[in-house]
């Protein structure tokens, strides 16, 4: 009988993990839809054979009202331990290939649910209802998939900097390749950890303001940044040079791009991709007419699924870019993107938008949010600024049926937010 030695630090978050599963398991949530989804998975993490992604265990912390910063530095310990295992370098990059094949069918499923979604007849029925279920699961898997490769990728740079002693006469030998599963990110832990990998890292929120992101996930080589190509001037740009700065940031970012992908280098190119969050909103439409003219129009729609988790008023900054830059479509699918945030986020975003005199925006937006939520949510949501949002969701009800308009008006009513 092979008896396979569990690293302490492995060890000590095991023990760890079963406590907050015993807590999780009482509050519902999302314990049972990832017990349902793969108990076997689930027990493998719980007795320390494999490790539970950091996204798994933040939204179990979240399900029991629990900060996930004390977890943190005992998390990145047992993942540290878990890749230094040997074999760990080749099962991280299997594993972000696998995260990097999830996010493109996750992207691709998003964009054609949006259509259907859009284009449907009746968006009152339960075929409409049953397609907006689908969207925020696979936003979700999206949004899980993006984390977890920029976290394998600053991983890997970790471990290659580093690399795991040879095997040694007692050491286990690495597992045998993975194997396929069901698609969804959420869902990924004992599957995806099939050939060793071990789950990624917590995924820190993109700054608010102008400063660059810090950490190796957003960085790009000092190499690749000397080597694109530099635009005329160079001069920090006044009032009169934005425009040509947009386009000088644009053709670098599209010229690095273009190298690592050319490389292979998948993770570095998502990760040069979000340090453009980080800058000037100005500066995105001509980023996205560059990546489009290059042929990364999917890049650009990665971004604006990026874009969609920013805190609201960058969220809104961001929509107000694109409709001063004519970019129609891409505001309002920015903005529908981001209706899965809570009803107080969204509201921050209104009341940025309004502010900025984007009355077009918050009309998509709100529209958009009614026909995707209920109308006990419209309610919490006008509950946050009654003055401001009592009115514009009124609109949105009516411009989109007076079944619409009845039942937000009822839940008003219910909610203490409309009198009578």
């Amino acid at each position: 009988m092979t008896v396979t030695h569990i690293p302490s630090e492995m060890a000590e978050f095991t023990h760890w993990l079963g406590g907050l599963a015993a807590r999780a398991e009482r509050a519902g949530g999302w314990w049972a839809v990832f017990a349902e989804r793969d108990p076997d998975g689930l027990s493998a993490c719980l007795e320390g054979a494999e490790l539970l992604p950091w996204d798994v265990v933040a939204s179990l912390l979240q399900d029991v009202g629990e900060d996930p910063g004390p977890a943190r530095g005992l998390y990145a310990a047992a993942a540290g331990a878990h890749d230094r295992r040997p074999g760990g370098a080749e099962a991280l990059a299997a594993r972000r290939a696998l995260m990097e094949e999830e996010h493109r069918h996750a992207g691709n499923r998003i964009r054609e649910l949006d259509l259907l979604l859009l284009s449907h007849p009746e968006p009152d029925s339960a075929q409409a209802a049953r397609l907006a279920h689908d969207l925020a699961w696979t936003r979700d898997d999206l949004a899980r998939a993006a984390g977890r490769v920029a976290d394998l990728t600053d991983r890997l740079d970790r471990l290659r900097a580093a690399p795991a002693p040879a095997p040694g006469p007692h050491t286990s030998p690495p597992p045998a390749p993975e194997r396929r599963r069901s698609r969804g990110a959420r869902y990924a832990w004992a599957a995806d950890d099939a050939t060793g990998g071990p789950a990624p890292a917590a995924v820190p929120e993109l700054p608010a303001g102008g400063a660059e992101p810090r950490g190796a996930r957003f960085r790009v080589p000092a190499a690749e940044r000397a080597a694109a190509p530099a635009g005329p001037g160079g001069a920090a740009p006044g009032d009169g040079e934005a425009a040509e700065a947009a386009e000088r940031a644009a053709a670098n970012a599209v010229y690095a791009l273009q190298r690592l992908r050319a490389q292979g280098r998948t993770g570095e190119a998502h990760v040069l991709l979000c340090e453009a969050l980080g800058g000037p909103p100005a500066r995105l439409p001509a980023l996205a007419a560059a990546l489009h003219r290059a042929g990364f129009g999917a890049d650009w729609a990665t971004l604006l699924w990026e874009a969609a988790s920013l805190p609201p008023a960058r969220l809104a900054a961001v929509a107000g870019a694109l409709a001063d830059a004519g970019r129609a479509d891409d505001c309002e699918q920015l903005l529908r993107q981001g209706l899965a945030r809570p009803v107080e986020e969204l509201a921050g975003a209104v009341a940025a938008l309004v502010a900025e005199g984007h009355d077009r925006e918050v009309h998509t937006l709100l529209t958009a949010f009614i026909r995707v939520r209920t109308p006990e949510e419209a309610a919490r949501l006008a509950a946050v600024h009654p003055a401001l949002l009592v009115p514009r969701l009124g609109v949105a009800a009516r411009a989109l049926s007076s079944a619409d308009d009845r039942a937000l008006r009822h839940a008003l009513r219910v909610g203490g937010v409309l009198g009578g």
